[in-house]
Protein backbone atom coordinates (compact mmCIF):
# COMPACT_ATOMS: atom_id res chain seq x y z
CA UNK A 1 0.00 0.00 0.00
CA UNK A 2 1.68 3.73 -1.01
CA UNK A 3 0.91 6.65 1.10
CA UNK A 4 0.12 9.98 -0.81
CA UNK A 5 -1.16 12.45 1.29
CA UNK A 6 -1.78 13.56 4.73
CA UNK A 7 -5.27 12.04 4.14
CA UNK A 8 -3.92 8.43 3.64
CA UNK A 9 -2.37 8.88 7.16
CA UNK A 10 -5.11 10.08 8.54
CA UNK A 11 -6.87 6.81 7.86
CA UNK A 12 -4.21 4.66 9.59
CA UNK A 13 -3.95 6.26 12.34
CA UNK A 14 -2.09 9.15 12.20
CA UNK A 15 -4.01 12.08 11.93
CA UNK A 16 -0.99 14.03 10.58
CA UNK A 17 -3.24 16.64 9.45
CA UNK A 18 -3.50 18.31 12.82
CA UNK A 19 0.06 19.56 12.67
CA UNK A 20 -1.31 22.17 9.55
CA UNK A 21 -2.49 24.18 12.67
CA UNK A 22 1.36 24.76 14.08
CA UNK A 23 2.57 28.48 13.60
CA UNK A 24 6.01 27.71 12.69
CA UNK A 25 7.62 25.42 10.29
CA UNK A 26 9.82 23.35 13.16
CA UNK A 27 8.30 21.73 15.97
CA UNK A 28 8.67 23.03 19.46
CA UNK A 29 10.78 19.26 20.94
CA UNK A 30 7.89 18.51 23.31
CA UNK A 31 6.50 15.26 23.87
CA UNK A 32 2.30 15.35 22.43
CA UNK A 33 0.47 12.36 21.88
CA UNK A 34 3.35 10.06 21.46
CA UNK A 35 5.15 12.74 19.48
CA UNK A 36 8.70 13.48 20.33
CA UNK A 37 11.83 15.22 19.68
CA UNK A 38 13.90 13.98 16.97
CA UNK A 39 16.81 12.35 17.80
CA UNK A 40 18.67 14.89 15.76
CA UNK A 41 17.40 17.73 18.45
CA UNK A 42 19.20 20.31 19.59
CA UNK A 43 19.34 18.66 22.65
CA UNK A 44 22.15 16.11 21.38
CA UNK A 45 22.92 16.98 17.62
CA UNK A 46 24.50 14.72 15.37
CA UNK A 47 27.93 16.84 15.41
CA UNK A 48 29.08 16.40 18.79
CA UNK A 49 29.17 12.98 18.09
CA UNK A 50 32.16 11.00 16.46
CA UNK A 51 31.46 7.46 17.27
CA UNK A 52 30.04 5.78 13.77
CA UNK A 53 26.47 4.01 14.98
CA UNK A 54 25.58 7.58 15.39
CA UNK A 55 26.46 8.83 11.73
CA UNK A 56 24.86 5.45 10.49
CA UNK A 57 22.09 6.32 12.56
CA UNK A 58 21.70 9.82 11.67
CA UNK A 59 21.61 8.29 7.33
CA UNK A 60 18.54 5.97 8.50
CA UNK A 61 16.77 8.57 10.01
CA UNK A 62 17.28 12.30 9.42
CA UNK A 63 15.75 13.82 6.30
CA UNK A 64 17.05 15.22 3.39
CA UNK A 65 19.03 18.05 3.73
CA UNK A 66 17.66 19.86 1.34
CA UNK A 67 14.45 19.35 2.73
CA UNK A 68 15.97 20.54 6.13
CA UNK A 69 16.39 24.17 4.09
CA UNK A 70 12.63 24.37 2.58
CA UNK A 71 11.49 27.41 4.30
CA UNK A 72 12.26 30.16 6.93
CA UNK A 73 12.61 28.92 10.36
CA UNK A 74 15.45 28.56 13.57
CA UNK A 75 18.07 26.61 12.98
CA UNK A 76 18.87 23.91 14.95
CA UNK A 77 14.89 22.84 15.55
CA UNK A 78 13.89 19.27 15.24
CA UNK A 79 12.31 19.51 11.13
CA UNK A 80 8.64 19.74 11.10
CA UNK A 81 6.55 17.48 9.12
CA UNK A 82 4.66 19.80 7.26
CA UNK A 83 7.75 21.43 6.12
CA UNK A 84 8.99 18.32 5.01
CA UNK A 85 6.02 17.39 3.21
CA UNK A 86 6.05 21.67 1.81
CA UNK A 87 9.81 20.50 0.46
CA UNK A 88 8.46 17.36 -1.00
CA UNK A 89 5.64 19.28 -3.00
CA UNK A 90 8.51 21.47 -4.30
CA UNK A 91 11.06 18.75 -5.16
CA UNK A 92 13.92 20.40 -3.02
CA UNK A 93 15.55 17.01 -2.50
CA UNK A 94 15.76 16.49 -6.33
CA UNK A 95 14.41 12.88 -5.59
CA UNK A 96 10.37 13.82 -6.54
CA UNK A 97 9.57 11.12 -3.47
CA UNK A 98 11.11 10.64 0.15
CA UNK A 99 13.76 8.57 0.65
CA UNK A 100 13.75 5.58 3.12
CA UNK A 101 15.90 7.80 5.76
CA UNK A 102 12.94 10.51 5.28
CA UNK A 103 10.16 8.76 5.54
CA UNK A 104 11.73 7.30 8.85
CA UNK A 105 12.34 10.86 10.28
CA UNK A 106 8.55 11.40 9.85
CA UNK A 107 7.48 7.83 11.45
CA UNK A 108 9.93 7.20 14.04
CA UNK A 109 8.64 11.00 15.75
CA UNK A 110 5.36 9.50 16.66
CA UNK A 111 5.61 6.07 19.12
CA UNK A 112 3.25 3.91 20.32
CA UNK A 113 2.24 5.60 23.41
CA UNK A 114 -1.38 5.84 23.34
CA UNK A 115 -3.61 2.84 25.14
CA UNK A 116 -3.35 0.25 25.90
CA UNK A 117 -5.84 -1.91 24.62
CA UNK A 118 -6.58 -5.58 25.35
CA UNK A 119 -5.71 -8.32 23.19
CA UNK A 120 -5.72 -11.46 25.23
CA UNK A 121 -5.96 -11.93 29.05
CA UNK A 122 -4.94 -15.67 30.05
CA UNK A 123 -4.84 -17.03 34.13
CA UNK A 124 -1.36 -17.35 34.10
CA UNK A 125 2.32 -15.65 33.26
CA UNK A 126 2.93 -14.15 29.70
CA UNK A 127 6.49 -14.87 29.14
CA UNK A 128 6.75 -14.49 25.01
CA UNK A 129 5.69 -12.10 22.84
CA UNK A 130 6.75 -11.83 19.46
CA UNK A 131 5.66 -10.31 15.89
CA UNK A 132 6.25 -12.11 12.68
CA UNK A 133 8.45 -10.27 10.75
CA UNK A 134 6.20 -9.00 8.32
CA UNK A 135 3.96 -8.09 11.35
CA UNK A 136 0.59 -10.47 10.27
CA UNK A 137 0.96 -12.90 12.91
CA UNK A 138 1.82 -12.19 16.28
CA UNK A 139 2.82 -15.30 18.66
CA UNK A 140 2.28 -15.10 22.83
CA UNK A 141 3.81 -17.90 24.93
CA UNK A 142 2.65 -18.62 28.59
CA UNK A 143 3.64 -20.60 31.64
CA UNK A 144 0.20 -22.48 31.57
CA UNK A 145 1.34 -24.45 28.37
CA UNK A 146 -0.40 -22.02 26.09
CA UNK A 147 0.99 -20.44 23.31
CA UNK A 148 -1.37 -18.69 20.89
CA UNK A 149 -0.60 -17.52 17.32
CA UNK A 150 -3.18 -14.43 16.48
CA UNK A 151 -4.04 -13.29 12.88
CA UNK A 152 -3.15 -9.69 13.23
CA UNK A 153 -4.85 -8.51 10.15
CA UNK A 154 -7.98 -10.23 11.07
CA UNK A 155 -8.71 -8.27 14.16
CA UNK A 156 -6.81 -10.14 16.53
CA UNK A 157 -8.29 -13.64 15.86
CA UNK A 158 -6.90 -16.60 17.34
CA UNK A 159 -4.99 -18.52 14.29
CA UNK A 160 -3.10 -21.06 16.54
CA UNK A 161 -3.91 -22.47 20.10
CA UNK A 162 -0.98 -24.64 21.12
CA UNK A 163 -1.09 -26.58 24.14
CA UNK A 164 2.64 -27.58 24.57
CA UNK A 165 3.95 -30.88 24.93
CA UNK A 166 6.26 -32.18 27.90
CA UNK A 167 6.26 -28.74 29.42
CA UNK A 168 8.60 -28.00 32.42
CA UNK A 169 8.17 -25.14 34.25
CA UNK A 170 6.93 -22.34 31.36
CA UNK A 171 7.46 -21.82 27.61
CA UNK A 172 10.70 -20.20 27.78
CA UNK A 173 11.31 -19.02 23.96
CA UNK A 174 9.26 -19.57 20.90
CA UNK A 175 10.65 -18.74 17.21
CA UNK A 176 8.43 -18.53 14.23
CA UNK A 177 10.11 -19.51 10.45
CA UNK A 178 11.26 -17.07 8.22
CA UNK A 179 8.29 -18.12 5.55
CA UNK A 180 5.67 -18.54 8.80
CA UNK A 181 4.48 -22.02 8.30
CA UNK A 182 6.36 -23.75 11.24
CA UNK A 183 7.23 -22.66 15.04
CA UNK A 184 9.31 -24.07 17.26
CA UNK A 185 9.10 -23.63 21.19
CA UNK A 186 11.38 -24.55 23.80
CA UNK A 187 11.19 -25.23 27.88
CA UNK A 188 13.23 -26.39 30.58
CA UNK A 189 13.93 -29.78 28.48
CA UNK A 190 16.38 -30.23 25.86
CA UNK A 191 13.38 -31.42 23.36
CA UNK A 192 12.38 -28.52 21.29
CA UNK A 193 9.16 -29.34 19.25
CA UNK A 194 8.07 -28.05 16.34
CA UNK A 195 4.52 -27.12 14.77
CA UNK A 196 3.31 -26.85 11.42
CA UNK A 197 1.24 -23.17 12.35
CA UNK A 198 -0.14 -23.05 8.31
CA UNK A 199 -2.55 -26.56 9.31
CA UNK A 200 -6.26 -25.59 9.04
CA UNK A 201 -7.04 -27.04 12.99
CA UNK A 202 -6.61 -23.87 15.45
CA UNK A 203 -6.90 -25.86 18.70
CA UNK A 204 -2.85 -27.73 18.48
CA UNK A 205 -2.83 -30.14 21.11
CA UNK A 206 0.36 -32.28 21.01
CA UNK A 207 0.04 -35.48 18.92
CA UNK A 208 -3.62 -35.60 19.65
CA UNK A 209 -4.87 -33.27 17.25
CA UNK A 210 -1.17 -32.66 15.50
CA UNK A 211 1.93 -34.19 15.42
CA UNK A 212 4.37 -31.96 17.55
CA UNK A 213 7.48 -33.21 16.57
CA UNK A 214 10.41 -32.91 18.92
CA UNK A 215 13.88 -32.03 18.03
CA UNK A 216 16.11 -33.72 20.48
CA UNK A 217 18.73 -31.71 21.43
CA UNK A 218 20.69 -33.80 24.17
CA UNK A 219 23.46 -36.39 23.31
CA UNK A 220 23.33 -39.59 23.99
CA UNK A 221 25.09 -39.38 27.37
CA UNK A 222 22.49 -36.75 28.55
CA UNK A 223 19.57 -37.52 30.57
CA UNK A 224 15.74 -36.49 29.19
CA UNK A 225 15.79 -33.69 31.31
CA UNK A 226 19.17 -33.12 31.88
CA UNK A 227 19.17 -29.49 30.83
CA UNK A 228 16.78 -26.71 29.46
CA UNK A 229 17.02 -24.70 26.75
CA UNK A 230 16.60 -20.86 27.56
CA UNK A 231 16.93 -19.31 23.98
CA UNK A 232 15.93 -20.41 20.37
CA UNK A 233 15.81 -19.10 17.14
CA UNK A 234 15.24 -19.97 13.39
CA UNK A 235 17.94 -19.00 10.91
CA UNK A 236 17.26 -16.32 8.04
CA UNK A 237 17.39 -19.43 5.53
CA UNK A 238 15.06 -20.99 8.08
CA UNK A 239 17.12 -24.12 7.54
CA UNK A 240 18.78 -24.28 11.21
CA UNK A 241 17.79 -23.75 14.83
CA UNK A 242 20.39 -22.21 17.59
CA UNK A 243 19.60 -22.64 21.12
CA UNK A 244 21.20 -20.89 24.79
CA UNK A 245 21.37 -23.55 27.59
CA UNK A 246 21.24 -24.66 31.04
CA UNK A 247 24.24 -26.64 30.45
CA UNK A 248 26.94 -23.61 29.16
CA UNK A 249 26.19 -24.59 25.38
CA UNK A 250 24.98 -23.31 22.07
CA UNK A 251 23.43 -25.92 20.13
CA UNK A 252 23.21 -25.72 15.90
CA UNK A 253 20.12 -28.58 14.89
CA UNK A 254 19.76 -28.91 11.06
CA UNK A 255 16.67 -29.39 10.38
CA UNK A 256 17.50 -30.66 6.64
CA UNK A 257 18.98 -33.31 7.82
CA UNK A 258 17.10 -33.68 11.44
CA UNK A 259 20.40 -33.44 13.73
CA UNK A 260 21.89 -31.72 15.79
CA UNK A 261 25.05 -30.54 13.94
CA UNK A 262 26.89 -28.05 16.47
CA UNK A 263 27.50 -28.21 20.31
CA UNK A 264 29.90 -25.34 21.53
CA UNK A 265 30.88 -25.74 25.20
CA UNK A 266 30.43 -21.76 25.22
CA UNK A 267 30.14 -20.13 28.75
CA UNK A 268 31.24 -21.21 32.66
CA UNK A 269 27.22 -20.64 33.58
CA UNK A 270 23.49 -20.67 31.63
CA UNK A 271 23.90 -19.14 27.98
CA UNK A 272 20.22 -17.50 28.44
CA UNK A 273 20.73 -15.78 25.01
CA UNK A 274 21.92 -16.41 21.84
CA UNK A 275 21.24 -15.33 18.07
CA UNK A 276 22.43 -15.04 14.57
CA UNK A 277 24.40 -11.72 13.70
CA UNK A 278 22.83 -11.31 10.20
CA UNK A 279 21.29 -12.85 7.30
CA UNK A 280 24.48 -14.88 6.11
CA UNK A 281 24.44 -16.86 9.01
CA UNK A 282 27.93 -17.23 9.82
CA UNK A 283 27.88 -15.35 13.34
CA UNK A 284 26.51 -15.85 16.75
CA UNK A 285 26.57 -14.01 19.14
CA UNK A 286 25.79 -15.50 22.98
CA UNK A 287 25.11 -13.76 26.34
CA UNK A 288 25.31 -15.91 29.79
CA UNK A 289 25.18 -15.52 33.59
CA UNK A 290 28.76 -15.23 33.31
CA UNK A 291 28.37 -12.04 32.51
CA UNK A 292 30.04 -12.05 29.25
CA UNK A 293 28.91 -11.48 25.63
CA UNK A 294 31.02 -13.67 22.98
CA UNK A 295 31.16 -14.00 19.32
CA UNK A 296 31.45 -17.28 17.42
CA UNK A 297 32.18 -17.45 14.20
CA UNK A 298 31.31 -20.63 12.39
CA UNK A 299 33.66 -20.47 9.81
CA UNK A 300 36.85 -20.96 12.07
CA UNK A 301 35.30 -22.93 15.04
CA UNK A 302 36.20 -25.90 14.57
CA UNK A 303 39.48 -25.45 13.71
CA UNK A 304 40.12 -23.47 17.04
CA UNK A 305 37.55 -24.19 19.58
CA UNK A 306 37.65 -20.46 20.67
CA UNK A 307 35.32 -17.68 20.34
CA UNK A 308 35.95 -14.99 17.39
CA UNK A 309 36.27 -12.53 20.60
CA UNK A 310 34.70 -11.30 23.71
CA UNK A 311 32.98 -8.43 25.17
CA UNK A 312 33.26 -7.27 28.75
CA UNK A 313 31.41 -4.61 30.91
CA UNK A 314 28.44 -6.02 32.72
CA UNK A 315 28.72 -6.69 36.04
CA UNK A 316 25.80 -9.29 36.51
CA UNK A 317 24.93 -12.07 34.17
CA UNK A 318 23.03 -11.49 30.41
CA UNK A 319 19.24 -11.82 30.32
CA UNK A 320 18.94 -11.16 26.46
CA UNK A 321 20.50 -10.28 23.33
CA UNK A 322 19.22 -8.61 20.18
CA UNK A 323 21.49 -7.54 16.91
CA UNK A 324 20.80 -5.10 14.62
CA UNK A 325 21.35 -7.79 11.68
CA UNK A 326 24.71 -5.76 10.12
CA UNK A 327 26.93 -8.56 11.36
CA UNK A 328 28.71 -5.51 13.94
CA UNK A 329 26.50 -4.10 16.61
CA UNK A 330 23.97 -5.91 18.89
CA UNK A 331 22.98 -5.21 22.41
CA UNK A 332 22.13 -6.72 25.41
CA UNK A 333 19.92 -6.71 28.88
CA UNK A 334 21.68 -7.78 31.77
CA UNK A 335 20.58 -8.69 35.43
CA UNK A 336 23.01 -5.53 36.41
CA UNK A 337 20.08 -3.40 35.63
CA UNK A 338 21.61 -1.98 32.10
CA UNK A 339 21.73 -2.41 28.75
CA UNK A 340 24.30 -2.14 26.33
CA UNK A 341 25.55 -1.03 23.04
CA UNK A 342 28.38 -3.28 21.88
CA UNK A 343 31.03 -2.86 18.61
CA UNK A 344 31.89 -6.42 17.94
CA UNK A 345 35.32 -4.48 16.49
CA UNK A 346 36.24 -3.97 19.99
CA UNK A 347 36.07 -7.41 20.86
CA UNK A 348 39.04 -8.74 22.86
CA UNK A 349 40.26 -12.49 23.58
CA UNK A 350 39.02 -14.55 25.62
CA UNK A 351 41.91 -15.16 28.17
CA UNK A 352 41.93 -10.99 28.45
CA UNK A 353 38.04 -11.26 29.80
CA UNK A 354 38.95 -14.17 31.88
CA UNK A 355 41.45 -12.49 33.83
CA UNK A 356 39.42 -9.29 34.53
CA UNK A 357 35.72 -10.50 35.15
CA UNK A 358 34.49 -7.32 36.91
CA UNK A 359 33.06 -7.34 40.80
CA UNK A 360 30.30 -9.08 41.31
CA UNK A 361 28.06 -9.24 44.36
CA UNK A 362 28.02 -13.01 44.49
CA UNK A 363 25.64 -12.78 47.87
CA UNK A 364 23.30 -11.81 45.40
CA UNK A 365 19.83 -13.56 44.13
CA UNK A 366 18.15 -11.48 40.75
CA UNK A 367 14.90 -14.36 41.47
CA UNK A 368 13.95 -13.13 45.04
CA UNK A 369 16.41 -10.11 45.90
CA UNK A 370 16.30 -6.61 45.22
CA UNK A 371 19.58 -4.81 43.27
CA UNK A 372 21.85 -3.95 46.08
CA UNK A 373 21.99 0.24 45.78
CA UNK A 374 25.63 -0.29 46.74
CA UNK A 375 25.91 -1.27 43.12
CA UNK A 376 24.62 0.44 41.18
CA UNK A 377 26.95 3.27 40.21
CA UNK A 378 29.71 0.37 39.78
CA UNK A 379 31.53 0.12 36.60
CA UNK A 380 33.29 -2.63 35.21
CA UNK A 381 37.03 -1.74 35.01
CA UNK A 382 37.30 -2.94 31.49
CA UNK A 383 34.23 -1.96 29.93
CA UNK A 384 34.27 -1.56 26.28
CA UNK A 385 30.50 -0.44 25.36
CA UNK A 386 29.63 1.78 23.32
CA UNK A 387 26.72 3.02 25.43
CA UNK A 388 24.94 1.97 28.52
CA UNK A 389 21.05 2.84 28.92
CA UNK A 390 19.55 2.77 32.38
CA UNK A 391 16.07 3.26 33.77
CA UNK A 392 14.44 -0.03 33.51
CA UNK A 393 14.83 -2.98 36.30
CA UNK A 394 15.98 -6.77 36.20
CA UNK A 395 14.64 -8.70 38.25
CA UNK A 396 13.07 -12.20 38.86
CA UNK A 397 12.94 -13.10 35.42
CA UNK A 398 15.03 -12.87 32.04
CA UNK A 399 13.55 -9.21 30.36
CA UNK A 400 13.85 -8.67 27.13
CA UNK A 401 14.96 -5.86 25.15
CA UNK A 402 15.39 -5.13 21.70
CA UNK A 403 16.07 -2.45 18.74
CA UNK A 404 13.05 -0.37 17.16
CA UNK A 405 12.39 -1.56 13.97
CA UNK A 406 14.70 -0.24 10.77
CA UNK A 407 11.52 0.71 7.97
CA UNK A 408 9.95 2.93 10.34
CA UNK A 409 12.31 4.04 13.02
CA UNK A 410 15.62 3.88 11.37
CA UNK A 411 16.43 1.50 14.24
CA UNK A 412 16.74 4.58 16.33
CA UNK A 413 15.59 3.56 19.66
CA UNK A 414 16.04 0.42 21.74
CA UNK A 415 12.67 -0.78 23.55
CA UNK A 416 12.61 -3.32 26.77
CA UNK A 417 10.49 -5.02 29.25
CA UNK A 418 10.75 -4.49 32.97
CA UNK A 419 10.08 -5.64 36.40
CA UNK A 420 8.64 -3.02 37.55
CA UNK A 421 5.86 -3.39 35.29
CA UNK A 422 6.45 -1.05 32.53
CA UNK A 423 7.83 -0.39 29.18
CA UNK A 424 10.75 1.59 28.78
CA UNK A 425 11.90 3.22 25.20
CA UNK A 426 15.59 4.62 24.69
CA UNK A 427 16.95 6.81 22.24
CA UNK A 428 19.87 4.90 20.92
CA UNK A 429 22.23 7.92 20.29
CA UNK A 430 21.92 10.07 23.45
CA UNK A 431 20.35 7.28 26.20
CA UNK A 432 17.76 9.60 26.90
CA UNK A 433 14.18 7.80 27.83
CA UNK A 434 11.83 9.01 25.21
CA UNK A 435 8.72 7.06 26.63
CA UNK A 436 7.12 4.85 29.59
CA UNK A 437 4.13 2.69 28.89
CA UNK A 438 2.37 1.71 32.57
CA UNK A 439 -0.31 -0.45 33.09
CA UNK A 440 0.45 -3.69 33.72
CA UNK A 441 0.68 -5.39 37.35
CA UNK A 442 3.21 -7.60 37.26
CA UNK A 443 6.78 -8.07 35.36
CA UNK A 444 7.21 -7.64 31.66
CA UNK A 445 9.31 -9.87 30.37
CA UNK A 446 8.72 -9.30 26.77
CA UNK A 447 7.22 -6.91 24.16
CA UNK A 448 7.32 -6.43 20.47
CA UNK A 449 7.13 -3.27 17.99
CA UNK A 450 5.61 -3.88 14.78
CA UNK A 451 7.96 -3.80 11.91
CA UNK A 452 6.09 -1.11 9.87
CA UNK A 453 3.57 0.18 11.99
CA UNK A 454 3.58 2.60 15.29
CA UNK A 455 2.49 -0.37 17.45
CA UNK A 456 3.83 -2.36 20.59
CA UNK A 457 2.45 -5.34 21.98
CA UNK A 458 3.45 -5.90 25.89
CA UNK A 459 2.91 -9.33 27.56
CA UNK A 460 2.62 -9.83 31.49
CA UNK A 461 3.51 -11.91 34.35
CA UNK A 462 -0.03 -10.47 35.03
CA UNK A 463 -1.37 -12.40 32.36
CA UNK A 464 -2.27 -9.60 29.97
CA UNK A 465 -1.02 -8.85 26.49
CA UNK A 466 -1.81 -5.27 25.37
CA UNK A 467 -1.37 -3.56 22.43
CA UNK A 468 -0.18 -0.09 22.64
CA UNK A 469 -0.25 2.89 19.44
CA UNK A 470 0.23 6.18 18.14
CA UNK A 471 -3.78 7.14 17.38
CA UNK A 472 -2.86 10.87 17.30
CA UNK A 473 -5.48 11.87 19.04
CA UNK A 474 -5.69 9.11 22.46
CA UNK A 475 -8.89 7.56 21.32
CA UNK A 476 -9.20 4.04 20.50
CA UNK A 477 -8.07 2.93 17.68
CA UNK A 478 -10.26 0.79 14.65
CA UNK A 479 -9.52 -2.83 14.69
CA UNK A 480 -6.41 -2.97 12.71
CA UNK A 481 -6.67 -4.60 9.42
CA UNK A 482 -4.32 -5.16 6.42
CA UNK A 483 -5.73 -2.03 4.87
CA UNK A 484 -3.90 -0.10 7.98
CA UNK A 485 -0.78 -2.02 7.74
CA UNK A 486 2.01 -1.49 5.34
CA UNK A 487 3.38 -4.26 3.81
CA UNK A 488 5.96 -5.45 1.04
CA UNK A 489 4.07 -4.53 -2.33
CA UNK A 490 6.24 -7.01 -4.80
CA UNK A 491 9.83 -6.91 -3.40
CA UNK A 492 11.81 -7.90 -0.31
CA UNK A 493 12.27 -4.39 0.53
CA UNK A 494 9.36 -2.10 2.04
CA UNK A 495 8.40 0.54 -0.31
CA UNK A 496 6.34 3.67 1.03
CA UNK A 497 5.39 6.94 -0.89
CA UNK A 498 4.64 9.97 2.07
Amino acid sequence: MFVTSIDDFDEMGYSLSRLTAESDYFDDGSTNNGSVESIDGPNKPFDSLDHEVAQLTKLRSAPNERLRQVGQGRRGRPVSTVKMLEGREGNYSGRGRFSSADCCHVLGRYLPLNGPWLVDQMPSRAYVSQFSADGSLFVAGFQGSHIRIYNVDKGWKVQKDIHAKSMRWTVTDTSLSPDQRHLVYASMSPIVHIVNVGSAETESRANIMEIHEGLDFSSADDGVYSFGIFSIKFSTDGREVVAGSSDESIYVYDLETNKLSLRILAHTSDVNSVCFADESGHLIYSGSDDTLCKVWDRRCFKASGKPAGVLTGHLEGITFIDSKGDGRYFISNSKDQSIKLWDIRKMSASATAARNPGPRYHEWDYRWMDYPPQAKDMKHPSDISVSTYKGHSVLRTLIRSYFSPAYSTGQKYIYTGSHNSCVYIYDLVNGAQVGKLEHHKSAVRDCSWHPYYPMLISSSWDGEVVRWEFTGNGESPPPFTSKRAWRRPYSPTPVMIL
